[in-house]
């Protein structure tokens, strides 16, 4: 049923206990209430107020309602004074533009209210350019382009656009907003904050330093924010790490928050423990654990190197495959002959022939894997085409399948924590053991071949299992569903007879940090925790309770006798409480950072510790990258942005980095606003 323009407001509650349940609350339906508001004035009475120009007319008094015309009115025959101001705009404009000679007036102007367009904010589309200038990584000097500008002009010709220095300034703008938030976030961090650093190469001698770190918060959720991308003029020298670090802390207000540092293959961790940092550190903080955990490896960057030598070690058979591939790939003549040859030797191709990138050795090693299932194949079209000459000789495929069958390890390795949504510590140590393990078994074999491949990258490997197998063992031990089983159970496999001296390692190192996060003082603990209870929940297990005050009720011999009692009885602490409860059943799904949220309460020293033992970053790829990416080099700046001011690099970087995390790009259109059509 269509409702008149004149219908009144219906100012009566939605639901009451009276209406019966079939009545409904009648909505306005006239698009005049596109651009008016009621607004009660005393008992009864109501005003329409225009959303445009904030003036007030009169709709009801009481039983009396004055219908919706004079609102029409006052919005289509332009008496509101800020849609005839926009209509004086859009005059001029038309009259700018007119075509020279044609002297007929324009068409008359009319005014519709079933549509919107934005009030036109300048200010605001500045600060709008200036992030998709950063997201997006466009030049800043995109804005005296003359296609974008004309571009722009078309979309809104009230848009004034700025030059280069201008623009520049924006997005330092954008930076130091988004940089208060996020200080403001670190603030209130509950826990501590590891670090990873990267470096960057320009193509002049200068370099670049990315500081990033990553934190659980409150609601246990794990982060990883950029913090610094800044310029250094030695980026390889002895002290540079050490200073870029300390200018992050002290800039960050972190200084008493740092936990660990994962550093890639281009950093040497002595220039972590130079005279500088161990000073910037040694006034309000000491490292965890001595600093035996303060330094990672990087993760995915072991891999990554492992990978590239052993297949580099075979560049030779792999250039041979890459060309076959190509040779098959070249017409579709050749496919079709290719495939009616692994027909007829009887090959079920269920892998289908591909090229690989060179930078990324997963695709070479699909492409490697793919190869030998038609390793027959190529062989057979060497004997029958004479333009092909580069099949594999039997030797070589091998060799590959060896090669390949260790390249599977690490591909499903690194397949496992990309698709890892939270890539907390934990994840690292179930991968991890799984390669020392298969490595180390391989070198062992009888198999010459074998060995020898298995030894070359084993070697690698175990020096990345000597350095970080005690933070990847306290790491896991944090997981409910393993704590100590699956390290005493992976290091008896790794291990053999020698295991018991490593497990002990881990089991000591984890008491001893537990104790260390005992002596800290603990957040306030709710009220309804009594005395006893929160010194047990606080980790002060050793700590005599104080002596309880009378209550009046003449016990007091009695409550001393009860404090007594309980100094004698030794009570385990959180950890030794947690290790001896049964494992978390494994689950599909499991959540462990909800794990730890719902179990604050009942291990709060503990929970601290699994707090910042599962936000280390092990890997410095963070999730949805690709790990295959990360290369073993530094990663280059290219010359454009070499060319701009350091403060304007690292505002692009950081601001990038950051944006993506907000909820939205873009805000709501106000609905204070009209069309105009011509």
């Amino acid at each position: 049923m269509e409702v008149s323009d004149s219908e009144p407001l219906n100012t009566e509650p939605l639901d009451t206990e009276t209406a019966p349940s079939t009545t409904r609350r009648r909505r306005k339906k006239s698009m005049v209430w596109e651009h008016f508001t009621v607004e009660v004035v005393s008992d009864g009475c109501t005003r329409a107020c225009c959303k445009l120009c904030k003036q007030t007319f009169a709709y009801s008094n009481g039983s009396k309602v004055a219908g919706t015309s004079h609102l029409k009115r006052h919005i289509a025959l332009g008496s509101c004074p800020k849609i005839k101001n926009l209509e004086n705009q859009q005059h001029a404009l038309a009259s700018a533009t007119r075509i020279d000679g044609d002297t007929s007036d324009p068409p008359k102007k009319r005014y519709r209210t079933s549509g919107f367009v934005n009030v036109f904010d300048q200010e605001q589309s500045y600060m709008y350019l200036a992030k998709m200038i950063i997201v997006h990584e466009y030049p800043l000097h995109m804005v005296e382009n003359p296609a974008f500008v004309s571009f722009v002009q078309s979309l809104q010709p009230r848009f004034k656009m700025i030059d280069v220095n201008a623009m520049e300034g924006e997005v330092l703008s954008v930076y130091h907003k988004e940089k208060q938030n996020l200080m403001q976030i670190f603030g209130t961090m509950p826990g501590r904050i590891s670090l990873t650093i990267g470096l960057w190469t320009t193509s002049q001698t200068l370099g670049y330093i990315c500081v990033s770190g990553q934190y659980i918060d409150s609601d246990w959720k794990l982060h990883r924010r950029m913090i610094n991308f800044m310029l250094v003029s030695s980026p390889h020298s002895e002290n540079a790490l050490s200073e870029a670090i300390s200018v992050s802390l002290s800039e960050w207000n972190m200084k008493t928050k740092l936990f660990t540092i994962t550093l890639d293959n281009n950093c040497s961790s002595h220039d972590i423990y130079s005279a500088n940092l161990r000073d910037h550190l040694s006034n309000k903080n000491t490292l965890m654990l001595k600093g035996q955990l303060f330094v990672v490896r990087c993760y995915a960057n072991i891999l990554n190197v492992v990978a590239q030598d052993v297949i580099a070690s075979i560049h030779g058979i792999v250039y041979n495959i890459r060309e076959s591939v190509k040779f098959v790939k070249a017409s579709p003549a050749r496919e079709e002959k290719f495939a009616e040859i692994a027909l007829q030797i009887g090959i079920p191709g269920t892998k289908a022939l591909s090229l690989d990138v060179t930078t990324l050795w997963n695709t070479t090693y699909l492409m490697m894997e793919a190869a030998l299932e038609y390793k027959e194949a190529f062989t057979f079209l060497e004997t029958c085409d004479d333009n092909y000459n580069e099949a594999p000789s039997a030797d070589d495929w091998k060799k590959v399948e060896v090669v390949c069958t260790f390249l599977k390890l690490l591909y499903d390795s690194a397949h496992t924590i990309m698709t890892t949504i939270d890539q907390t510590a934990n994840v690292f140590f179930q991968e991890a053991w799984k390669v020392q393990l298969e490595l180390a078994n391989g070198t062992l074999s009888e198999d010459t071949m074998v060995s020898s491949i298995a030894k070359e990258m084993h070697e690698k490997f175990d020096k990345y299992w000597k350095d970080c197998s005690l933070v990847l063992a306290i790491s896991v031990v944090m997981d409910p569903r393993f704590k100590m089983k699956l390290v005493e159970f992976s290091f008896a496999k790794i291990y053999g007879e020698d295991s018991a001296r490593f497990i002990k390692v881990v089991n000591d190192s984890i008491h001893e940090l537990y104790l260390e996060y005992v002596s800290q003082p603990l957040q306030l603990m709710p009220a309804y925790v009594d005395e006893g209870e929160a010194n047990h929940m606080n980790g002060n297990d050793n700590n005599p309770p104080a002596t309880p005050n009378s209550t009046g009720d003449g016990l007091l011999d009695f409550d001393v006798y009860l404090s007594e009692m309980a100094v004698n009885q030794s009570t385990k602490s959180e950890l030794d409480q947690y290790l001896e409860e049964s494992l978390v059943p494994r689950i599909q799904g499991f959540d462990i950072l909800n794990w730890w949220k719902l179990n604050n309460l009942k291990y709060p020293t503990l929970s601290k510790m699994a707090r910042d033992v599962l936000a280390i970053p092990v890997s410095m790829v963070g999730t949805g990258c690709s790990i295959f990416g990360s290369g073993t080099g530094s990663r280059v700046l290219d010359d454009y942005r070499s060319s701009l001011r350091p403060e304007t690099v690292e505002a692009l970087f950081c601001a990038k980095d950051w944006l993506q995390y907000l909820p939205t790009m873009t805000e709501p259109p106000s609905t204070a606003i009209v069309k105009l059509e011509f």
